[in-house]
């Protein structure tokens, strides 16, 4: 058996192709392993530098995006700090200029109430002045009458009229200032 065994073997061993295939074979792995080399690794190699230079370039104009996005960021918060603060220093100045409008308006309606205040006293004092003299005229008038009836003369003469009117008006006067002092007194 052995030696059929190895008559065998140098006739075919299975585990070694033949010769003529190998060859082949070797030659076919060389021009497909140079074709790779040659012309599809470098286009390879130059896809994939140009996805990281790619990559890279976006990274970085994503840094520069943000980083513009942050100054952006930056002016708009301090502009509206600046809009705060104006806001404020303006919502001051129309406070301020309103207290100011107020106390002027309540300056000028107390002065106007003065002087309607004062217009209309001196329109009683002249009322009462006028009121007065009427009075005095028809009050003495009425004594000059009842004195007359009384005296059983008559009192016709003007100057002897005003005088006995005078006196009699001034004693009024003087009663009647007797009689607040008494009040006052109380």
């Amino acid at each position: 058996m052995n030696a059929l065994l190895a008559s065998e073997g140098e006739l075919e061993n299975p585990l070694l192709p033949p010769i003529p295939e190998l060859v082949i074979g070797l030659i076919a792995f060389a021009i497909v392993f140079l074709f790779l080399g040659k012309k599809l690794l470098p286009n390879i190699n130059k896809v994939l530098d140009e996805r990281r230079a790619a990559i890279q370039g976006g990274m970085e104009k994503a840094a520069a995006a943000q980083t513009e996005a942050q100054q952006v960021l930056e002016d708009y918060r301090a502009q509206l700090a600046d809009a705060r603060h104006e806001a404020a220093r303006l919502r001051q100045e129309a406070q301020e200029q309103g207290v100011a409008l107020i106390a002027e308006m309540r300056s000028e309606g107390q002065r106007q109430r003065e002087e309607i205040i004062a217009a209309g006293h001196a329109q009683i004092d002249a009322d009462r002045k006028v009121a007065a003299a009427s009075l005095r005229q028809d009050v003495g008038q009425l004594a000059i009458d009842l004195a007359g009836r009384i005296v059983g003369e008559s009192l016709t003469d003007s100057a002897r009229q005003s005088r006995t009117v005078d006196r009699f008006l001034d004693s009024l006067e003087d009663k009647a200032a007797d009689v607040k002092k008494a009040e006052a007194t109380r």
